[in-house]
């Protein structure tokens, strides 16, 4: 089997969409702590997650069933589905305005077998996968959440893995 860094293949993606909270939230200003305010900490937190095919979600879309879920999760942790916000003197602030989440949904002419024995960190090919929205790389006033997700078959077979993307500016505000 070739090297994982050498594998080449094309990812097609869907255009981003925001994902609203399903029901109304409070529109409010959250501060973040002195601690989670500091300049050093101002950065994005990718991670990755696979999840093998599950036999009680047969004749359900993954993606509409995770896209669904994320509208109903951003109702609760509202605060994502806002935007940061920077006051005088450089204080960090999550301005809960409900304008959501990112989500893609991507496709890959992989198989997972071809990633070999690289599913754990670091993932060498996290740069190939995760898509940088134009204009939502930066912490203000971008999208506190993104959320990528792509079905990858394990062989020639039915079987899938549902691979999650998720970028986070921070998640010490809740």
């Amino acid at each position: 089997m070739a090297s994982p860094n050498a594998l080449t293949f094309k990812v097609t993606r869907q255009n981003p969409e925001l994902i609203r909270p399903a029901k109304p939230t409070p529109h409010e200003f959250k501060p973040l702590s002195d601690i989670d305010d500091q300049e050093g900490l101002r950065f994005q937190i990718p991670l990755i997650a696979f999840y093998r095919k599950n036999p009680a979600m047969e004749g359900k879309d993954p993606v509409k069933v995770i896209r669904d879920a994320l509208a109903k999760a951003l109702v609760v942790y509202y605060p994502f589905a806002g935007r940061l916000r920077e006051t005088a003197c450089r204080k960090l602030v999550v301005e809960c305005t409900a304008e959501g989440a990112l989500f893609i949904e991507a496709d890959a002419d992989v198989r997972l077998q071809q990633f070999g024995d690289t599913l754990q960190p670091p993932f060498p090919l996290l740069e190939k996968l995760l898509y940088d929205v134009p204009g939502s790389s930066g912490m203000v006033n971008c999208p506190l959440l993104l959320i990528q997700v792509y079905i990858l078959y394990l062989t020639e077979s039915s079987e899938y893995v549902l691979v999650v993307l998720v970028v986070m500016c921070f998640a010490k505000f809740i």
